[in-house]
């Protein structure tokens, strides 16, 4: 019988987190075990990684538990991949190693996954934190009045990516129907060179079914120590090639131009510039080549909503969920 949900976790170098993580899974499985699975994806860690999850299986005797181990270092986006192909329950639920998880998050996953059992995406709403310092950024990514499922799950998606869009690239957030993520997966297979190709999957499964996002908090984001918020080149890809390939992928999969041409104005008007100058100052034939395709595409962008003033009209999202803008 499949069980309703695999919870992977992708690791690399970072032993003493996982330990943390596994830790609050063993408490928070305790009812659940016949009805989840556990996937341990290690992508080639040099620490002690292995012997975390040597000492954690006793723990998950009554719950599949599934190790894979990488020959060698995929990079993250594959190896949160893996996870999401070798899942074999209903709804696949892809956790960091670092992020805090309330001990209640998994019973109310399971609740209401066997309560919607219609569901394509479950977005858990979450708090932030800059981690450098311990600075609560924001208390909910997400400001809902109404907790609901909706039918609708592309308006859903938009509302969300309108209000924040880390809170669609998180992976710790995102509950997905395991047939259907995978088959995003699939579907732009080489999304996984794409930094934010969570975006798509998120933007996919919710095209594709109903969706719901939580009003409370149920785990927090921490923001600032990324490898990739430390690494110039990396931010750079991710901001003018990557973030505005998923724009175009989303029309693809049918999201209206008008709204992702008011994505890409949006990201113009709001980007942190100071990554292509800096950029620039080092780089600069990278920075030059890297900046011309995506101003051609804010140009392109531009010129449909100019010449066409309807729209700029409200996205339909906004009178399916009631809210509050996020400042």
């Amino acid at each position: 019988m499949k069980t309703l949900l695999t919870i992977a976790i992708p690791t690399y170098n970072r032993a003493h987190l996982l330990d943390q993580q596994l830790a609050w899974l063993a408490r928070a499985i305790q009812g659940f075990e016949s009805e989840c699975e556990v996937i341990i994806s290690d992508n080639c860690s040099t620490d002690n990684t292995s012997e975390i999850i040597k000492k954690w299986l006793p723990y998950f005797s009554k719950t599949k538990f599934i190790v894979n181990r990488n020959s060698e270092n995929l990079g993250v986006m594959k190896n949160i991949a893996y996870c999401l192909n070798s899942a074999t329950s209903k709804y696949v639920w892809t956790i960091g190693d670092d992020d805090p998880i309330q001990d209640r998050t998994l019973s109310y996953v399971v609740e209401n996954l066997k309560k919607y059992p219609e569901l394509t995406l479950l977005i858990l709403n979450f708090s932030c934190r800059y981690e450098p310092t311990g600075e609560l950024l924001y208390q909910r990514c997400f400001d809902i009045k109404d907790e609901e499922v909706c039918a609708e799950g592309k308006a859903v998606f938009e509302f969300c990516l309108e209000q924040n869009h880390s809170g669609v690239g998180f992976m710790t957030a995102q509950v997905y129907r395991t047939e259907v993520v995978q088959s995003a997966v699939k579907k732009w297979s080489s999304g996984l060179n794409n930094m934010e190709a969570q975006v798509y999957w998120t933007a996919f499964c919710a095209a594709n079914g109903s969706a719901k996002v939580t009003k409370d908090t149920y785990l927090e984001s921490a923001f600032g120590d990324s490898h990739w918020m430390r690494e110039p080149k990396v931010l750079l890809k991710m901001q003018y090639i990557d973030l505005p390939k998923i724009y175009i992928k989303l029309m693809e999969i049918g999201y209206s131009i008008k709204f992702c041409r008011k994505l890409v104005l949006k990201h113009f008007l709001k980007n942190n510039w100071r990554v292509f100058f800096g950029a620039l100052r080092r780089w600069p034939i990278l920075a030059i080549t890297t900046i011309i395709p995506y101003l051609a595409l804010v140009g392109k962008s531009a010129k449909g909503i100019l010449l066409s003033p309807k729209e700029i009209s409200t996205s339909p999202s906004s009178d399916i969920l009631s809210t509050t803008s996020q400042t």
